[in-house]
């Protein structure tokens, strides 16, 4: 295996403040503007490499560095030519927006959503952000309840950003390909607007929105403090609970809720919940029940308030993820993962990455996960029921990056993958590395100075 270290940091600024004032100070207006050009051209989809211009930094510099380079991906944000996520205004006001979605991933199609905010004060770190995504009835009238409990639910002061399925049918999810891009979108603009607080993001639904926010919390669980489909259920393939091994997860689905076996699936969901949550103390936060006597509908007014006291840690020291699928799309990365060639050979097996980082030493596990039906229904066929297995990866290339909050940067860190130590010495920072982070992850926790280049 092949291993190399890349750095990070260096920075800049556009003035504000005196830290970003600072970090100009240490770098030529050239770079700056080198910076973003690439910021604007990654948003638009114009950049796709890596930022390669290398500045290194101290230790001592970077959380001027990051601001630095935080300040600037906002305002790359602003000058970027795409549609843009409207001011928040009151809730209750019910103004609509929409969002276009790309021919070549959905024709036709049109995301309209509410977006606003809840509550007589602004929270010091911005506004919690919870998107409800809503059930498959006639769209305009499950909509229309959708904004109606968003505005009920006790979880104020808030932010909701309410959508509406862009198109109807058995073939549109909320899962799809083009509604990742709305998601990605939504995560990137919100933040970047710094009226919504990055760690404190949540993700609910109801029937179809139950499975699709059961999927997309397991999908994009990195980016969530906490997720609550309700009145779901989905195969555990769909949406691998280990994923969401540092957020807090609500399901509640009535006990007499048998369509598409809803209440056995949301069975399987707690049992496996409370399996990961023995043999990883203190991690898989969940309240997953099913409730007696009710069916379908049941109260969804609990969800939110649970949901509500937990706070993202972006700087987690164990991270477990199955690197799946979904509508034929992967992720780039996550947590302070990225991919640049995948391990699996194929869509048969998936990835896992089980990291754990003590004492400046980084234990990395990698493995390739197949899956084996052991339940089905009798009448359509659904997955209800899988075995794992599970091999070594001997393939693949990951880039996993480091900040000051995860390890001493003074000091020699060492890598262990698989059992075996692949890399002791101490990390370089890079300006390089901050950059290509924060264009990946849109995220001012996660942008990194320090970089494990990784061949498997």
């Amino acid at each position: 295996m092949k291993l190399f270290q890349c750095a990070v940091v260096s920075a800049i600024a556009c003035c504000a403040t005196p830290t970003t004032a600072h970090a100009i100070n240490k770098i030529d207006l050239a770079l700056k503007k080198q910076i973003e050009n690439y910021f604007i051209g990654s948003i638009e989809g114009r950049d796709t490499l890596p930022f390669e211009k290398s500045r290194s930094l101290n230790t001592r510099d970077i959380t001027q560095t990051r601001e630095a380079v935080w300040h600037i991906w906002q305002k790359a944000n602003e000058a970027a030519n795409e549609e843009k996520l409207p001011e928040l205004k009151p809730l209750s006001m019910d103004v609509r927006y929409s969002w276009s979605i790309p021919e070549t991933l959905e024709p036709d199609a049109e995301m309209a959503f509410y977006y606003g905010y809840k509550g007589d004060s602004i929270p010091a770190n911005g506004y919690p952000l919870y998107i409800y995504l809503h059930g498959s009835g006639p769209r305009d009238a499950e909509w229309k309840t959708g904004i109606a409990l968003a505005e009920t639910f006790d979880d104020a002061p808030s932010a909701y950003f309410v959508p509406r399925i862009p198109n109807e049918g058995q073939y549109y999810r909320w899962w799809q390909r083009g509604k990742q891009y709305i998601w990605d979108k939504l995560f990137r603009q919100s933040i970047a607007s710094g009226k919504i607080d990055p760690n404190r993001i949540y993700l609910v639904g109801i029937s179809e929105g139950g499975y699709g926010s059961q999927r997309l919390a397991s999908f994009y669980a990195d980016y969530l403090a906490g997720a609550g489909p309700m009145a779901g259920g989905e195969p555990l393939k769909n949406a691998p609970v280990e994923n969401c091994r540092n957020i807090a997860f609500s399901l509640r689905t009535g006990a007499d809720d048998d369509g598409f076996y809803r209440n056995l699936l949301t069975r399987y969901t707690k049992e496996t919940f409370d399996s990961m949550t023995v043999s990883h103390p203190g991690y898989y936060k969940h309240e997953v029940e099913l409730i007696p006597g009710r069916g379908h509908s049941i109260d969804y007014s609990v969800t939110t308030p649970w949901l509500k006291t937990n706070v993202r840690d972006p700087h987690v020291t164990r991270v477990t993820w199955e690197d799946f699928e979904m509508d034929g799309s992967y992720r780039n990365g996550f947590a302070n993962f990225y991919v640049a060639e995948r391990s699996n050979p194929n869509d048969s097996t998936r990835t896992v990455y089980d990291l754990t980082i003590e004492d400046n030493t980084i234990y990395l596990n990698a493995q390739l996960v197949s899956y084996t039906t052991v339940e089905k229904d009798s009448i359509w066929g659904i997955p209800l029921k899988f075995q794992k297995h599970y091999q070594r990866a001997t393939e693949g290339r990951v880039k996993l990056y480091l900040d000051e909050r995860m390890v001493d940067l003074k000091k020699p860190v060492t890598l262990i993958i698989n059992g075996h130590e692949q890399f002791t010495g101490k990390l370089k920072l890079n300006v390089r590395n901050m950059v290509n982070r924060c264009s990946e992850f849109c995220d001012p926790e996660r942008i990194y100075p320090a970089m494990l280049d990784i061949y498997l």
